[in-house]
């Protein structure tokens, strides 16, 4: 069982920035694929960024493309994204994940964390 903490939300205003950090319960981080994803309001829960297990693969939704950073330091089990240039269309409850086997669908990752409230305000 991998435990997943997120921490880093809050309240910014349009333009500004904000780090996301996820911390994983587990000695064997290094195994798994790591995802954020979103939810906003009334929407689905949408993919933002995935990172693959050494670091060097990354895949981005295109609306979060040149804005949005996710990184991962294995010896500290975390993994991150740096958001920058937010929009109030990227308010949401955001959630890290951990799996094995896809970056994008959120169907085959196999823990998730709590979730941390981002809010962009205009």
């Amino acid at each position: 069982q991998v435990q997943l903490v997120e921490s880093g939300g809050g309240l910014v205003q349009a333009g500004g920035s904000l780090r996301l950090t996820c911390t994983a319960s587990t000695t064997t981080f290094s195994r798994y694929i790591m995802g954020w994803f979103r939810q906003a309001p009334g929407k689905e829960r949408d993919v933002v960024a995935a990172i693959s297990q050494s670091g060097g693969l990354t895949d981005y939704a295109d609306s979060v493309k040149g804005r949005f950073t996710i990184s991962r330091d294995n010896a500290k089990n975390t993994v991150y994204l740096q958001m920058n240039s937010l929009l109030p269309e990227d308010t949401a409850v955001y959630y890290c994940a951990a799996g094995v086997r896809s970056y994008r669908d959120q169907g085959l990752y196999d823990y998730w964390g709590q979730g941390t409230q981002v809010t962009v305000s205009s």
